[in-house]
């Protein structure tokens, strides 16, 4: 994988959502068919030999490259979503991101112990939404979590979240 052409791919938008937020965009990465196949390939190559049975995605972005990549590791693939949007009986929580407080939730029934689960959304910045998804998964646990992220904006200081001997990956630091 050529990072810098990867990299090249992800757009800047600032002030959005709110003023101050300098946005990574990865739609512009998405619709680029060289770049998406890609980052695909190179993630693939990353979590074939783990064993991996479900991939869970994070509304919205996340969804994308979790479906995608449960596709090619022949795994299941299952949705955290914010509240009211899964049909089904579900567990919450809620957390603190750079715009302010949000709840994500997961089905109960969307993972089992035996499952190996790489956990993946679009990007690390401090680390709420992600380590709210990690919770969200300990009450199912899972035999294994893996923790991935396309892009890692390290000066937001992100990984630090994370408890020590959980493996998390970004494909991209910025």
């Amino acid at each position: 994988m050529d990072e810098e052409f990867i990299k090249k791919q992800i757009r800047d938008v600032m002030d959005f959502p709110i003023k101050g937020i300098v946005f990574k965009d990865i739609t512009t990465l998405l619709k680029n068919a060289d770049a998406l196949q890609s980052v695909v390939q190179e993630l693939y190559e990353r979590y074939k030999d783990k064993g991996i049975t479900k991939v869970v995605g994070i509304e919205s972005r996340g969804f994308v490259m979790a479906s995608i990549l449960a596709y090619k590791l022949k795994a299941g693939f299952v949705p955290i979503r914010k509240p009211g949007k899964l049909p089904a009986l579900t567990w919450s929580e809620s957390y603190d991101n750079e715009y302010g407080r949000d709840t994500i939730e997961i089905h109960q029934d969307a993972i089992s112990t035996d499952d190996v689960v790489l956990l993946h959304d679009d990007v690390l910045a401090t680390g709420g939404t992600m380590l709210a998804a990690y919770r969200l998964l300990g009450h199912s646990a899972p035999r294994c979590i893996y923790v991935n992220f396309l892009v890692e904006l390290e000066a937001l200081g992100g990984r630090k979240a994370f408890p020590s001997g959980l493996e998390v990956d970004s494909l991209i630091k910025c």
